[in-house]
């Protein structure tokens, strides 16, 4: 019984962990690297096409977009996450494949601008998220459920995101049973919309999330409505606009719950009939999605207004935009307004545009709402750049930049430290992952010095048995170097395919001989072309 960590290990984005157990190769989560990573990751331990589960916290895209190149390199197994996951997945993961193939296009344009310039192809395409989406099993909080001979797993509401889940593990092997914990991003409390995080009694092992682990939000919770107000006020007497990115599930939905009450409660002077616009499709398709699962998922003060007959997140004025000449028309319109799209980092969706067009508006403000990551154009904004490239053109950076600050879906130091004390006993072990390098290291020593947890902050590649409780392999560090593209895109491609038909082979294991003999010289053929 081994677990290996693979993604977000002294990093944030890519979260995947490895899980032998039981004779089955498991993932948890399996997420896209954002922004500048500092260290490599290593492979995964097995091809794609032998693993069997993938357990999926919560539908961020670095928990779960690359899911659908596991797919197109021969994963067929069941991706297990929760019923409000599961329904965001399916429209989290089309938005994603889309911006993939959009950006390839665009690389390729550039491209024949330059000689010598490989063609670019995009991580995965539609078809790859299609079918990742096809194995997706809906499952319901709180049950536990068995996975396989000697597994059981449970999903409790972490409050992080709709649908976001800690995930309990049971394996039983040679006569001993471990319970591994997977914290997957744990929520602050008193958020709107969601409920606070759920917490877990047992487990021998833990593996948690650090993202806040250096930080502490206000003791109170701040007045949100307040401090929206302020900018809102402020930018629209100077004739502008407020640029929202956000992260187009989550966070938009809660941006739209705080302007539902100040549009109410008519806060605003002079622009009470401002207009909102969700330039996102995919935003507008998960503000559907939460109020459909808004009985799981909704905390009280949010099933309050819906047991009057009030949306929560809709009001006069909102207005969806799903078109790209729709996307096109608001930066033609002169009304001061509010405008929300993604990406919440800045780096790709309809976001940019917007950005290209208020950027150099000094009675305009850009309003980040969420966690930026290091190295993506939202970091560097914050941290006060003077220029920008948009497009390939500079972009003068004379609008206010402004944060809705203590505004975050992620616990602080005191809420992990909270959750990770309401173990009944000890947990034998707890590895920390999803944090910056140093905050991974100044967390786990915290835990060790203050609080007498064993914790540990393992780097990619590192290898714990759950039975004998010790490490296998103590990875290191191997800081990323920059790769030179050739033909590695194509290459990778075809080794996926390579792997593909490997699982094709396996599946068709005890299929009729004269179906197997037509197979085999159907490959052989192929072969024979080749060589």
């Amino acid at each position: 019984m081994k677990l290996i960590f693979v993604g977000a290990a002294h990093e944030v984005t890519g979260s995947c962990h490895y899980l032998n157990a039981c004779g089955k190769h498991i993932l948890v989560d399996y997420g896209m690297e954002q922004g500048v990573n500092v260290f490599e990751n290593c492979d995964l331990p097995v091809a794609e096409s032998m693993i069997d589960y993938v357990l999926l916290t919560h539908a961020h895209v670095d928990h779960s977009g690359m899911l659908p190149q596991l797919t197109a390199r021969g994963f067929q197994g069941q991706i297990l996450t929760t019923e409000a996951t599961a329904d965001l997945c399916s429209i989290m993961l089309r938005d994603c494949a889309h911006i993939q193939m959009q950006e390839a296009e665009w690389k390729n344009r550039k491209a024949k601008r330059s000689s010598g310039v490989a063609p670019h192809d995009p991580v995965y395409t539609m078809e790859d998220a299609e079918n990742a989406i096809k194995r997706i099993v809906p499952c319901p909080y709180d049950k536990k459920i068995d996975l396989c001979d000697g597994i059981q797993i449970r999903f409790t509401d972490v409050g992080h995101l709709l649908g976001s889940a800690s995930i309990e593990v049971w394996a039983t092997e040679e006569g001993q049973t471990r319970k591994i914990v997977f914290s997957g991003d744990i929520g602050n409390k008193n958020q709107p919309l969601l409920k606070n995080p759920g917490k877990t009694d047992e487990a021998d092992y833990v593996v948690m999330e650090s993202t806040y682990g250096d930080r502490f939000h206000a003791s109170e919770r701040p007045d949100y409505v307040k401090e929206l107000v302020e900018i809102l006020q402020e930018t629209f007497d100077r004739g502008g606009n407020v640029v929202i990115p956000s992260f187009a599930v989550g966070r938009t939905q809660e941006m739209l719950y705080f302007i539902r009450k100040i549009k109410e409660d008519k806060l605003i002077k002079r622009h009470a009939d401002f207009p909102v616009y969700v330039d996102s499709p995919l935003a507008v398709e998960a503000t559907g999605i939460f109020y459909k699962n808004e009985t799981d998922c909704f905390d009280e003060e949010a099933m309050a207004l819906v047991k009057k007959g009030i949306n929560p997140i809709s009001f006069p004025g909102l207005r969806l935009s799903i078109t790209s000449d729709e996307s096109k028309a608001i930066n033609f319109e002169n009304t001061p307004k509010v405008i929300i799209s993604a990406s919440g980092m800045c780096e790709a969706g309809r976001i940019r545009h917007h950005l290209k067009h208020n950027l150099w508006r000094p009675e305009c403000t850009i309003l980040f709402v969420g966690y930026q990551a290091v190295g993506t154009l939202g970091r560097i904004l914050v941290e006060g750049t003077d220029e920008v490239k948009l497009f390939g053109e500079p972009i003068e950076v004379r609008a206010s930049i402004k944060t809705l600050a203590g505004l975050s879906g992620h616990a602080d130091k005191n809420g992990l430290i909270e959750w990770v004390e309401s173990f009944k006993e000890k947990p034998r072990k707890v590895f920390i992952v999803h944090g910056e390098d140093e905050v991974c290291k100044s967390f786990t020593e915290c835990l060790q010095v203050e609080h007498g947890i064993k914790a540990y902050a393992p780097y990619s590649g590192t290898e714990f048995n759950l039975l004998s409780g010790k490490l296998e392999y103590e990875a290191e560090p191997i800081p990323i170097k920059k790769k030179s593209r050739a033909s590695s895109d194509v290459f990778a491609r075809l080794l996926a395919a390579g792997q593909r038909l490997i699982a094709v082979i396996h599946k068709n294991e005890g299929a009729a001989n004269k179906d197997l003999a037509k197979f085999a010289d159907q490959i052989n053929s192929l072969c024979d072309k080749w060589q």
